[in-house]
């Protein structure tokens, strides 16, 4: 029997542990780049959509919660009580404009701190999760498809990490964990 495979390029699913040591290093990265930006750095715009450094916090902080939610996806399908596919009410876009939106007024401290709090339950989630979940395939509400491990992986780990560099301007090229 062969072992699961993350995409084509036939490298396995991380692990749990990698996982939760690739949500302690990015979140890190994530506060590292707040703590480096200036009060001009924060009303720079940083994405390809128009945000600013403070709106792409703003997302960061706001999609954290959702994280333990992809777990709960696996264990839909495990259980016979769901697809495994996650959405979000008007779509991706939608749902992202009005999540930063409604962070427009919360400063830069309380963002920092929502990510953090959030961060810390996600990684609760990851420890908790039963192994047996992270082989199930799933349907991230961003239409990341596979095996648990490397959707989350994908969502939870990298993601925040690009947001991160867009933040700070910086793009430097990451990927999949060592084995």
């Amino acid at each position: 029997m062969s072992e699961p495979t993350w995409g084509d390029s036939g490298e396995r699913p991380p692990a749990p542990g990698e996982i939760v040591r690739g949500l302690e290093e990015s979140g890190a990265e994530v506060v590292a780049a707040c703590a480096e930006l200036t009060a001009e750095d924060w009303r720079r715009g940083a994405y390809e959509n128009g945000w600013n450094a403070r709106q792409v916090l703003a997302h960061i902080a706001s999609i954290e919660w959702s994280y333990p939610r992809v777990i709960d996806l696996a264990r839909q399908v495990r259980d016979g009580t769901g697809s495994g596919r996650g959405s979000m009410r008007g779509g991706n876009d939608a749902y992202n404009a009005r999540q930063v939106a409604l962070r427009d007024e919360v400063p830069v401290e309380g963002l920092v701190e929502e990510f953090r709090r959030n961060r810390s339950a996600t990684i609760d989630a990851v420890r908790a999760a039963e192994p047996e979940l992270w082989g199930i395939r799933i349907r991230s509400a961003g239409g990341i498809v596979g095996p648990l491990a490397t959707v989350f992986w994908v969502v939870a780990v990298e993601h925040v990490r690009m947001h991160a560099r867009d933040m700070t301007g910086a793009r430097p090229d990451s990927g999949p964990p060592a084995a």
